[in-house]
């Protein structure tokens, strides 16, 4: 359960490196936004009636929350999770939140902006608002204790303050999930970079980024890119993040940050990836890019994403010959660090089994159908010759 001062860190140290974020909005900062927002809702529907049975509360945590308002006084993540939950019979009564910030102007003004928020008072529990920094003392609190249900959401400027236990600190209870934001350009910098050699190795591990540094040594842009993100996600994979999902954010041709989902669940997996996918700006075949700019295919890639449809059609009989499995079956096994969707699994069985790869029970003569064609649901038997 989160104490009410869980971050007991150094207090009166104002950072302002990233006070020129809420400036304006730009298009990747509302898409990082509807991101954020549309998970933590969704998640919050599903966790909500297990923890309806078991202490009554759900928390939304932000440890770096920012002012709270951009200057053209929009709303940010913060104020628009409070409303949603003042509008909201269970979130009203259940919804812990605690907002940090590191910035005393930062956390002044984010107070004063939930104090005039309508209905404030209507939530049960008061937000909890702080200045703090985040570092060990904070990386201690998550380790040390049991939370509640919780979304953390992990937004540093550059890379101070993130840390591998921060992450694993976050999601190792139940119902607790994670993202946090990972500026690609500025770590891939900081990895040649002796002065922030201790950022580095909190973030990747000691071990992991002295091999990274010897890895990347001579790499072209693109190999550096796909190596990095690679460690990191085999960084949070061994300290008991299941389920990693990155979505990437493009200036061009270059990845200059990204946003990675981590979970134990696999349905929250695939809440998030259904999000991320519908947040893409480009598809290849119905495959989502998983990316907010236009990608070039011939470039190396994290985890395989923005493989093509036709290579899915390729595999799933090769991967499963010989079994017989359900849809949903297949999709749990075969969809992870892929880019691939539930629907996409389903069109891939629909048109094997009409090419007569699979056959399916029951078969297409006997199912639903939808715009004439036959559906597919999850609980069909699919057996691969």
């Amino acid at each position: 359960m989160l104490e009410a001062n869980p971050l007991q860190a150094v207090r009166g140290k104002t950072p302002l490196a990233g006070a020129k974020f809420f400036d304006e909005r730009t298009d990747q900062s509302e898409t990082k936004a509807r991101i954020i927002q549309k998970y933590f809702y969704a998640w919050a529907k599903v966790i909500i009636p297990t923890t309806k049975q078991h202490g009554g509360k759900i928390a939304y945590i932000d440890l770096y929350a920012g002012p709270g308002r951009y200057k053209d006084g929009a709303a940010s993540t913060p104020l628009l999770v409070l409303e949603h939950a003042i509008n909201d019979k269970d979130m009203c009564s259940m919804l812990v939140t605690l907002f940090n910030d590191a910035s005393k102007d930062h956390s002044s003004n984010l107070q004063q902006e939930i104090n005039a928020l309508p209905g404030i008072e209507k939530l049960k529990f008061k937000p909890d608002v702080q200045c703090n920094e985040v570092g060990a003392d904070a990386e201690k609190f998550f380790a040390e204790r049991n939370i509640i249900p919780s979304f953390t959401f992990v937004d540093p400027f550059g890379y101070k303050g993130l840390s591998l236990k921060i992450v694993n600190g976050v999601i190792k209870d139940w119902g607790c999930d994670c993202v946090f934001f990972f500026n690609y350009g500025r770590i891939n910098a900081g990895l040649s970079n002796d002065k922030v050699k201790q950022h580095m190795d909190a973030l990747f591990g000691v071990e992991r980024a002295d091999n990274l540094r010897k890895k990347i040594e001579g790499k072209t842009p693109d190999a550096r890119e796909t190596l990095i993100l690679e460690e990191l996600s085999q960084a949070i994979k061994g300290m008991g993040g299941k389920f990693v999902l990155p979505f990437r954010f493009k200036r061009g041709a270059r990845t200059s940050h990204s946003l990675i989902f981590v979970s134990k669940a696999f349905k929250g997996y695939e809440i998030m990836k259904g999000i991320m996918a519908g947040e893409s700006s480009t598809e290849d075949q119905g495959v989502a890019s998983f990316a907010y700019s236009p990608a070039d295919a011939s470039t190396p890639l994290l985890f395989s994403l923005l493989q093509p449809f036709d290579k899915l059609l390729a595999d799933l009989p090769k991967v499963f010959a010989g079994k017989t499995l359900t849809m949903r079956q297949i999709y749990e096994n075969h969809s992870v660090d892929t880019p691939y969707t539930d629907k996409n699994y389903k069109e891939a069985l629909r048109q094997l089994e009409a090419a007569g790869v699979i056959t399916a029970d029951p078969p297409a003569a006997q199912r639903p159908k939808r715009k004439g064609i036959a559906t597919f649901a999850e609980h069909i038997q699919v057996t691969f010759k």
